[in-house]
């Protein structure tokens, strides 16, 4: 089994960005690039600057509703998300409720040759296995790559989401947010997850452990 780390990048400049970028890959398999955190005319130069990474990269730009730093309008938004799939990062993340409004975006990031990665988020709590299993099921035909991550509000909400892997035959990144939830962190690489989410220092996501930590707990694996 191969443990993989994604470093998690939320710098409000693209040469903050490009310079913690190449920090993030000298330790981290992949990095994502919170390209929410930047204004949106500062997206352009961001990846102009980054373009030899993206293929180790996941570029994600997350609306205010659903967790992020964009504030501007879903039209805007949208057109931003095509310019980065034209970059072929690694993966695109793209929330399954943008996806599931908005199809002709899927085609257009399809037809770039960029892979997506559908994402669906609970900042507030774990729902039950059975509506967690039929939106992965949801998800899954929408793309290959799918991603549910749930605020743990006891262990056996991070188990609820874990029990996931059980039931995928997809590219599953399943895991929990908070302190009941940082077990999962772990464990969803021993499950099957293609990486986990860390930051370089200071948590970017509740509950997070840095690269440090979990290379550290990987070599105890090894």
């Amino acid at each position: 089994m191969a443990y993989k780390t994604c470093v998690s990048i939320a710098e409000t400049t693209p040469k903050k960005i490009h310079s913690t970028l190449r920090r993030a890959l000298q330790k981290s398999d992949y990095a994502e690039i919170r390209l929410d955190f930047l204004r949106p005319e500062q997206v352009p130069e961001a990846l102009h600057l980054v373009q030899s990474h993206l293929k180790r990269c996941v570029c994600t730009l997350r609306p205010r509703s659903e967790g992020g730093k964009f504030d501007g309008t879903e039209q805007n938004r949208i057109s931003i998300l095509k310019l980065i799939a034209e970059y072929r990062p690694y993966l695109l993340d793209l929330e399954f409720s943008a996806i599931s409004k908005n199809k002709s975006l899927l085609e257009y990031v399809r037809k770039t040759g960029t892979r997506v990665l559908v994402s669906w988020h609970d900042f507030k709590k774990t729902p039950s296995f059975s509506t967690l299993h039929a939106r992965m099921q949801k998800m899954k035909k929408l793309s290959k790559s799918i991603k549910i991550v749930t605020m743990a509000n006891s262990i056996s909400d991070a188990t609820t989401v874990l029990s996931l892997y059980r039931k995928q035959d997809a590219e599953l990144i399943a895991f929990s947010m908070g302190d009941y939830g940082r077990v999962s962190r772990i464990l969803c690489m021993a499950l099957g997850s293609p990486f986990t989410y860390v930051s370089l220092g200071k948590p970017v996501a509740p509950g997070q452990f840095s690269v440090d930590e979990v290379k550290s707990i990987i070599r105890l694996q090894k």
